[in-house]
Parts: C-alpha cells; sequence; structure tokens
C-alpha cells in the first residue's frame, strides 16, 4: 500500500502523536513521516498567504531544512565560541550539510525557514548565518533533552526571535562595565594591600558579578522576594562585596585580623567560609533580601542545606508557588562532577516534599580542579551533564562576552519562574592564579598559564568594545576606575581606625524570642491525662468506611488503651502522644527517613493504608482542627543530602519539630560530613542553631556488623562546649519527655537518639511505661535503680544505658542478688556529671563500679565516659569495664556467638558464673566478654594526663 493512501485511513490521533513527536525532534519518526510533516507544513505556509514562510520557485522544500533547524538547536553548542581561551570545537559532522542532503551548491537557494523563529531572507545561507547567530556564538544552549514541549517552546521563542543577543541601552552597557571595574579592582586592591593572603579571587571569571546581579534584579521583577545563596570559595568576597552589598570595610577588617569576638560567639571561621545577609533595592524599585549561606571548604556539601532552608522559608511565607523564595547555588567545575552529594540534591528537586520551585544553578568552571584538567576530572564534554538527570536547560556561556552572561542569566531567573523546574548555568572561564593566592599553578599546568598572562582582561576588553562603539570614552572609563581604587582606599582606612565588626545574626527573624543555652537545659513537658487520653482516641479513630490492615486492629485498640491508662506504653505509643501534644499546642512536624511511616520495625504505622483500596489516612493529621501540620514521609534511599536538607530546614525555623530517623543507626556513615561540618560545628562556627533530632536505631542483637551500631563513640568524639545532645534512652517515657523537651525550651540544640530495635518491636520485661509517667515529672538525665535495694549493702554499682539495663536487671533479680545496684545514664551528653555524683554518693560503699555497655571496648561510651568517672571516684574505688573486646568490625556476623558474648557480658558484670559456651573455647576466646580493672592510682590519674587545649572544661 503507498504511504500516502496509508495517511488517509490512519487513525486522527495516530497521526497527532507521530506529529507531536515530529515537532520535538524530527528525526525521531519515520523518514515518510518526516517527508509527509514537512509538506504539511510547507503547504500550511502557502495557504496562509504570502510572507516569509512562502515557498517560491526553486525552493529546497524537503525535510532536510526541518532537520537542520532541529539539529542546530540540537547540537549547536558544541560549535559556540564559549571558551574565553580559544579552546573551541570547530565544526560537528552531525552539522555538515551532508548530514541534511544538501551542499554548498544550495547555500544560496531559498528554503524557507524551516520552522526556525528568528527572521531571514529565505536562503539556505542566510538560515544557516542565523542558527549560528543564535546558538553558536558566545551562548551554547542544551535544552532538546527536555520532554516538556511547552519549555522548549518557552525557550525557542525567547532565543530564537533575537538570535540569542537582547539589545541593551547604553546605561544598562555602562552598569556592566562598572560591575567589571568594581569586581577586577577589588581583587587588585586586595592583591597589593594583602601580599601573600588567600582570597580564592574571582580573576578570570569577573563576569559573575554582573551575571548574578542580572538574576537578582530580573527575579525581584518576576516576582522572588528572598534569595538563598551557597558557592564555595572562588569568587565568594566579590560576591558577598559587589551582589550582597556586604562593606568594603567588614571585609577589610578581615584580612587587617582587627575584628573581635566575643568569649561566647564560638570559634568563627576564615573569611572565605561566611555568610552575610542583606536586604537590597534593585534598580526597579522592587525589595529583595538576599543571603549567602555558610560554606564549610567541603565544597558542593551546602547544596541540600540552602534547599532545606528554602523550603524552610517557602513554608514560613506560605509560598505555595515556590515563586517568592529562591536558592542560587554556585558550583565549582570539577566539584559538580566528582561529589555524589551534587546528584542525591538534583534527585531531591523533583521530589513532592523536597521540591524548592527550581534551583538557579552557576558553574563557575574554570576549566581546570585544583591541579586536576577535565579529562582527569570528568568523561563527559562538560561539567554541566550531571544535571541532564532530571532534564533541565543549560546555558553555556563565554566570560569573556559579559553581555551574553547577562542574557544567559535572565534566560535562567525567567524559566525558573515560569516553569518552577531547575535550571543551569555554565560560565566558561578561567583561573588568572593557582587555586588560590599562593599557589604556583605552572608547575602542572605551565602551557595554559602562558596563554592566561598574555590574555587580556575583561574589564579593558569590554572597555574597548564600548569606546569602539562610542558608549563611553576612555576618559570615562580611567574616571570608573579612579572611582572604585578611591573608595577601596576609603574603605581600608576605616577598616583600619573603626574595626567593623560583623555580629552574628544569630536570633534575628523567625528566631525572635530564642535565647542561647543557658545552664538550665531542662523543660516542663508533662502532658494531663485527659489530654493524652484524646490525642491517643483521635490517633486511632479512622475515617468512615476506612478498612485497616487486620493486623493493625489490634495494636490501634491497644495505643487507645494506653491513652486511657489500660495499657502499658510501648515506644510507638509514647512517640504518637508526644507528637500529637505537640501538634495540638502548636508546633509543625517534619518527620522524614527511608521509612519513617510505617517504622523500619514495624512499630510506627504512622500512616495507614486501606486494606481494601490502598487509600492513606494519616492520622497525627488529623487529632483536631486547629492542630499545627505534620509531614511523615517516607525518603529516597540517601543519607547525605536528605540529612543536609533536613538540617538547614531546622537551621531556618525554630518552631517546626525537625526529625530524621536512619534505616538502621550505621547508616549515618553515609552522611558524616554533614554532621562533621554543620550539625556540631556551625554555631561555634558561625553562630547558627538547629534543632534537627536524628533517630538512629542501634542495638546489639545479633544482626551482623552493619545493622548493629550508630556508632556512638563517634558522637561522643564530637561533643563539646555543649555543642550537641546525645541521649540513649531506655523507656518509652523517656523518649516522650525528650521529644517534648527539645521543642519546648527557649534554645535549639541537635539531639542524637541512640533508638533501641528490640525494645521498638517487642520490649523485654519492665520495659513499658505507665501513662503516669507521661503525665508527671520530665527526662531524667540518669535514672536510679527502680529496684531501690539498700544503699548500705551496695558493693557493686554498675552504670549503663540502653537495652542492656534490662538483662542486666533480669539476670540480677534471676540471680536474687542484693549488693548491685544498676543506675542508668540516659544523656550521656551534656555529661550529667552532678547526677552521677549523686548516684556515687548514694552508693558511697559500693568499691567497684563497673561501666557495661553491648559494644565492644573501642567503641560504645567507654572511651568517653571513663576519664569522667574516673574523676569522681574515691582513691579506695576501683573502675572495671563489662562490654565486648576491641574489635575491628562493629559486630560477630555470628548469631551463635553474639548470644554468647552477650551471655558473659552479664555474667561479668554481676560477677555470676556464665553459661557454658556450646561452641569450642578456641572459637569463641577472640570474642569473649572482658572484665578490665581500671583503677584509680598513679599510673592512672583522677584528671586526663594531656590536655590539648587551654580551655575550661564546661562538662
Amino acid at each position: 500500500m503507498p504511504f500516502f493512501d496509508f495517511v488517509n485511513r490512519a487513525n486522527a490521533d495516530y497521526i497527532d502523536r507521530q506529529y507531536e513527536q515530529y515537532k520535538k525532534d524530527p528525526r525521531s519518526v519515520d523518514e515518510k513521516w518526516q517527508a509527509f510533516f514537512a509538506g504539511f507544513e510547507s503547504g500550511y505556509a502557502k495557504s496562509e498567504g504570502p510572507s516569509r514562510d512562502t515557498a517560491h520557485d526553486g525552493e529546497l522544500a524537503h525535510v532536510g531544512v526541518y532537520n537542520l533547524v532541529h539539529s542546530y538547536r540540537e547540537l549547536g553548542h558544541y560549535l559556540a565560541k564559549i571558551d574565553p581561551l580559544g579552546k573551541n570545537r570547530p565544526n560537528h559532522p552531525l552539522l555538515e550539510l551532508s548530514q541534511f542532503g544538501m551542499s554548498v551548491d544550495d547555500l544560496d537557494r531559498r528554503v524557507g525557514h524551516g520552522n526556525f523563529l528568528g527572521s531571514t531572507d529565505g536562503t539556505l545561507r542566510d538560515l544557516i548565518e542565523k542558527l549560528r547567530d543564535t546558538y553558536c556564538r558566545s551562548l551554547g544552549v542544551e535544552f532538546q533533552d527536555i520532554s516538556d514541549k511547552a519549555q522548549r517552546d518557552w525557550l525557542t521563542s525567547r532565543m530564537e526571535p533575537i538570535y540569542n543577543k537582547p539589545a541593551l541601552t547604553p546605561q544598562e552597557r555602562k552598569d556592566i562595565l562598572y560591575q567589571l571595574v568594581a569586581a577586577q579592582g577589588f581583587e587588585e586592591f586586595l592583591a597589593k594591600k594583602f601580599i601573600g593572603a588567600k582570597r580564592f579571587g574571582l580573576e578570570g571569571a569577573e563576569a559573575f558579578i554582573p551575571l548574578m546581579n542580572a538574576i537578582v534584579d530580573d527575579g525581584a521583577v518576576l516576582g522572588i522576594e528572598e534569595t538563598v545563596i551557597g558557592m564555595a570559595h572562588r569568587g565568594r568576597l566579590n560576591t558577598l562585596a559587589h551582589v550582597l552589598n556586604k562593606p568594603y570595610e567588614q571585609i577589610m577588617a578581615e584580612f587587617l585580623g582587627t575584628i573581635q569576638r566575643d568569649e561566647d560567639e564560638g570559634d568563627g571561621d576564615v573569611k572565605y567560609h561566611l555568610g552575610y545577609s542583606q536586604d537590597r533595592t534593585t534598580g526597579s524599585g522592587k525589595n529583595i533580601h538576599l543571603a549567602l549561606s555558610f560554606n564549610p571548604s567541603h565544597l558542593e556539601l551546602v547544596n541540600p542545606v540552602v534547599e532545606g532552608i528554602v523550603r524552610a522559608k517557602q513554608y514560613h511565607r506560605r509560598d505555595d508557588l515556590r515563586t517568592k523564595v529562591a536558592p542560587i547555588l554556585i558550583h565549582g567545575d570539577a566539584s559538580i562532577c566528582g561529589q555524589g552529594i551534587v546528584q542525591e540534591t538534583l534527585a531531591l528537586s523533583e521530589m513532592p516534599y523536597w521540591r524548592t520551585g527550581g534551583t538557579i544553578h552557576v558553574i563557575i568552571n574554570n576549566q581546570i580542579g585544583f591541579t586536576t584538567v577535565p579529562k582527569q576530572g570528568r568523561f563527559t564534554p562538560y561539567p554541566t551533564d550531571v544535571i541532564k538527570m532530571i532534564q533541565a536547560p543549560i546555558f553555556h556561556v563565554n566570560g569573556d562576552d559579559p553581555e551574553a552572561c547577562l542574557h544567559a542569566a535572565k534566560l535562567a531567573v525567567a524559566f525558573r519562574q515560569q516553569f518552577h523546574c531547575d535550571v543551569m548555568i555554565d560560565l566558561w572561564s578561567y583561573r588568572r592564579n593557582g587555586h588560590n593566592e599562593t599557589d604556583e599553578p605552572t608547575f602542572t599546568q605551565p602551557l595554559m598559564y602562558k596563554e592566561i598572562e598574555k590574555h587580556e582582561r575583561i574589564r579593558e576588553m569590554y572597555a574597548n568594545r564600548l569606546i569602539d562603539e562610542k558608549v563611553i570614552t576612555a576618559e570615562e572609563f580611567e574616571k570608573m576606575k579612579a572611582l572604585a581604587w578611591e573608595r577601596f582606599e576609603k574603605a581600608l582606612a576605616t577598616a583600619r581606625e573603626a574595626r567593623p565588626r560583623q555580629a552574628l545574626k544569630m536570633l534575628g527573624g523567625v528566631w525572635k524570642g530564642m535565647s542561647r543555652a543557658g545552664a538550665d537545659w531542662s523543660a516542663k513537658t508533662a502532658v494531663p491525662a485527659e489530654t493524652l487520653k484524646a490525642i491517643a482516641e483521635r490517633a486511632v479513630a479512622l475515617p468512615e468506611g476506612f478498612t485497616p490492615h487486620p493486623k493493625l486492629v489490634k495494636i490501634l485498640q491497644t495505643r487507645a488503651d494506653m491513652g486511657a491508662g489500660k495499657a502499658p506504653i510501648d515506644w510507638a505509643g509514647a512517640e504518637m502522644m508526644a507528637l500529637g501534644s505537640l501538634l495540638t499546642e502548636g508546633t509543625p512536624i517534619r518527620f522524614v527517613g527511608q521509612d519513617v511511616q510505617r517504622g523500619t520495625f514495624g512499630h510506627r504505622h504512622a500512616v495507614l493504608h486501606d486494606y481494601n483500596n490502598g487509600t492513606k489516612y494519616y492520622p497525627l493529621a488529623n487529632i483536631t482542627p486547629t492542630q499545627a501540620p505534620i509531614i511523615i514521609v517516607n525518603t529516597m534511599l540517601s543519607e547525605l543530602a536528605v540529612l543536609g536538607f533536613e538540617y538547614g530546614f531546622s537551621s531556618a525555623d525554630p518552631r517546626n519539630l525537625v526529625m530524621w530517623e536512619a534505616q538502621f543507626g550505621d547508616f549515618v556513615n553515609g552522611c558524616q560530613a554533614i554532621i562533621d561540618q554543620f550539625l556540631v560545628a556551625a554555631e561555634s562556627k558561625w553562630g547558627k542553631m538547629s534543632g534537627l533530632i536524628m533517630l538512629l536505631p542501634h542495638g546489639y542483637e545479633g544482626a551482623g556488623p552493619e545493622h548493629s551500631n550508630a556508632y556512638l563513640e563517634r558522637w561522643l568524639s564530637l561533643c563539646a562546649e555543649n555543642n550537641i545532645q546525645v541521649c540513649y534512652p531506655s523507656l518509652p517515657s523517656q523518649y516522650f519527655h525528650v521529644l517534648r523537651r527539645q521543642q519546648l525550651r527557649k534554645f535549639r540544640k541537635p539531639l542524637i537518639m541512640m533508638m533501641p530495635k528490640m525494645l521498638l518491636r517487642s520490649g523485654l520485661p519492665g520495659s513499658a511505661s505507665q501513662l503516669s509517667d507521661l503525665t508527671d515529672g520530665e527526662f531524667q538525665l540518669v535514672m536510679d535503680d527502680p529496684a531501690q535495694p539498700d544503699p548500705k549493702a551496695v558493693k557493686r554499682l554498675l552504670f549503663c544505658s540502653g537495652k542492656i539495663y534490662f538483662l542486666l536487671a533480669n539476670a540480677r533479680e534471676k540471680e536474687q542478688l542484693k549488693n548491685v545496684a544498676i543506675v542508668r545514664v540516659e544523656q550521656l551528653y551534656p555529661y550529667p556529671k552532678k547526677e552521677i555524683q549523686a548516684m556515687l554518693s548514694k552508693y558511697s560503699n559500693a568499691n567497684e563500679i563497673g561501666w557495661v555497655q553491648e559494644e565492644p571496648m573501642n567503641r560504645g561510651a567507654w572511651t568517653f565516659i571513663a576519664p569522667r568517672l574516673r574523676e569522681l571516684l574515691r582513691d579506695t574505688a576501683v573502675l572495671t569495664f563489662h562490654g565486648r573486646e576491641e574489635s575491628a568490625s562493629p559486630a560477630t556476623g555470628s548469631s551463635k556467638i553474639h548470644v554468647i558474648e552477650e551471655e558473659e557480658i552479664i555474667a561479668h558484670a554481676l560477677d555470676i558464673p556464665s553459661k557454658k559456651p556450646e561452641t569450642p573455647a578456641a572459637a569463641v576466646k577472640t570474642e569473649q566478654a572482658t572484665s578490665v580493672p581500671v583503677a584509680a592510682s598513679d599510673s592512672s590519674p583522677k584528671q586526663p594526663a594531656v590536655v590539648s587545649t587551654p580551655k575550661q572544661n564546661k562538662d
């Protein structure tokens, strides 16, 4: 059957689908369809009457013209002149005329426009020239990977009619030049006045300043009221000065070292890590708040933190369309390719509860990473290829063409506001100095830096262009430079005389009413019984017609009984009532993790699924009509970016309770960089508080080395200056009170929770709580022995944390021991010195003081607690360790050996006979528990033998 006969008989919907695909990419459909649609469009153009689209005699009316246009849209960026150093690609085989059935002989033939939106004279020559003007000059664009037709059409409609070259007014061009004068002059001034000082200058990428200011100014016109910026070192000081308008005096005072810090302001940070915020009025009269986030040396680590901050600000502003607050992330060309947190953050950007309405990404493309050339640092043509995973448009722009940079910035921010999606600007530049100002780049890139040395600076390059085009005179240019230098000199004089300082804006804005942590960390956390009863009733009430899973019916009824005081309270019930009470008191809750809705251990069931139709129901969101909102949602399988996001969210607004739960505590390893650089140090470095709660399931139950240990020892090694809280609660009631305590105080500190796994699932004898434990009292830092042994009869006092208490208590009861007391340390940090001292005083006849833990001796709390306990002991007392031997692996992989080890620990701690191992002794020799005496003596002094810093011990 002839093809066109087939078309006459084809389904209309099918033809429509083929045509839509053809418009996206002509080559994606069969050649016969290409010819058909090309002829159709040509005929349609004729029917509209004479125009630039009308066919003429001798016209090349075939599909090759349409393919040509599409190919330049798709591949033109490969030929774009985007490298300031001139290393551009001269041609591309897929853009040769032969690919489209044409040759040089056809250049002067009339071909129409092939759906190109710019004006042409109708010839093939002019069409190619206009396509090259649009896609192959200083701006190359990648957007044909985008599957959304509206986005592609929007981009072509804004690029092709003006050939990607906007008409700027003389004043706009003068403004660009002055920004370049200020940016380049600033770096030159600092280099001259502070010889050898590190500043990670912007030389070679000065066009970044007008680019950023265009994003800010146009963004304000388009409805952005606030931006949060994340960037590493390169150009940071210049950005602070010329985008956020941080006074020169403050920056120079930081170079001079004249800024003095108050004692309670922490340790501070280097100048190129510091953040800043400022309100700015744009040229259009719009007001916009700019904030540059504090950033450690871990480059891309700030990405999810910024996104979390933005999401919190959008929530606060009720910015549901996400157009008022926008994130801007500045990347390095090497780091964006090499650091996995970039991909994780990009993946989060498309997730419902993590979306921020699109991030504007800018790469300051040095074409080198420290000393590593691109072909050693990535396998892709561009550093931007990573963003293709979310189909974002990419603008590659030559950093020596500031007008093209301005155009890219305007396109990017308009696209973000229109489609609420990410967008990328790849600013091709170079690094005039080495990695920093003390580095010698010619050691490793001698040829590249010979080219850079003779390369004209952008300030002079653009000034000469404007002088040639009669926009400014040479005298005006010299006056610009002189004015900028005069301002720098005055600022330096002020910095030397007045010693200006940057006060930490720690408790302003939404933090107003909060305070720094003082001596009292307690809170009134008890809740009336009638309130808990009402919460429990509503939390198990189901919508009409909702059918729960049959196995959950009894669990839900039991939770109602817990609230009524008719059943012991388990961990899930305590959590339900703690969160429910906070919600009814007006605290919004954000609770995320890989399995938080059900709970990794099948204990939570915070989201119910109809057994018949799968409909979801959120009980805690339906307690009262006036309650605060709750988000409890499972995350993608990420720790690093997700924790960074949640940290950012918690640091932006103290009124929210933000919780992150690890699937297993061991998985916290995946987010260690966020923990080290932000969570535990941000308050000391930058004055930034966070109330983030981390729930880390922890406990030795024979599950192997990757499902046992939340690295308690690592957390304790990070504790100093009351920076975080590390708690290891043993009872549901303690969990209830510590959750409420976190929100009811007037300050915020991260809370790290070692969560018991077995107790979450099934519990042990004595491990449940009663309703009265929630309606009375508060979180206890240290819990005395509930068995209340006679203090005078106690000869052995055991301290421990977590689940092992119940194993000890049950074994002691079985053996009917009267001379052993067991005390639980529920909060390990801040160290409860006064409470532990009280227990030692109460059981003053005990000369054997032991620490018992499940973990090996080199893990867990032992290395942290031992010197602190030893300091409090009488001279006659002996401190002993009861736990597993030192081990390179967190836990044994054998459940059988695990049981033997556990029995040995209990036997050693209580000084009772252990069960004979069922395996040969040699098989468990290196695994068996040990009891190591550590006496307070001359060889083991009560005070630490080495003090590494002169700081006062604040424990």
